[in-house]
């Protein structure tokens, strides 16, 4: 396998966020020849055409999304969507102009959250992905629940089972990104 980057999204901006911790874990099961760096949407404003120039903050979220090749997102859910960091992001890269930074690549889902583990937002962010011409992986997918005991206090991920998940969906992803980059 050649050497593959990944950058991991976490559309929550806790310190403590399951769904960041479900990125941490997925960064320490990646098969071999594949990085992983994950963005800090922190300081990213919320997208506004009428800037002249992009804020610092984006310049660096977009140069390491346009490094990428492949997108590990997860996604919390926020009134049975997505979370607003999310979208914002996604929204400051899809207005380069062709889409450079998303179309055409593939990404991975993932979310630790209610009852339904962000079923609901994944359902929502794949909506998206079509637009934004992304190469969604369909399997295995990934639910967690960030409420029944999976995830320490600093949102680290204790549940094996789901950690096994990850390791598979982490080979998958470079699988098929393999396939699509030809």
């Amino acid at each position: 396998m050649s050497a593959l980057k990944f950058l991991g999204i976490s559309g929550s901006l806790r310190r403590a966020s399951c769904n960041s911790g479900l990125l941490r874990a997925a960064q320490s099961r990646l098969p071999a020849d594949v990085s992983m760096d994950i963005a800090d949407l922190g300081d990213v404003p919320f997208y506004n055409a009428d800037l002249s120039e992009k804020p610092a903050a984006v310049v660096r979220v977009l140069g390491q999304m346009a490094a990428a090749d492949a997108f590990v997102i997860a996604c919390p859910e926020y009134n049975y969507s997505l979370a607003p960091a999310l979208k914002n992001i996604l929204d400051w890269a899809s207005r380069e102009k062709g889409n450079p930074l998303l179309s055409g690549k593939t990404a991975a889902l993932m979310g630790a959250g209610g009852g339904m583990g962000t079923s609901r937002s994944q359902y929502h962010l794949r909506q998206v992905c079509v637009f934004l011409n992304l190469h969604l992986l369909n399997q295995p997918e990934v639910f967690s629940s960030a409420f029944a005991g999976g995830f320490d206090a600093e949102g680290k991920l204790t549940d094996e089972k789901i950690a096994g998940l990850l390791s598979e969906q982490m080979q998958a992803l470079a699988d098929w990104t393999l396939r699509i980059k030809g």
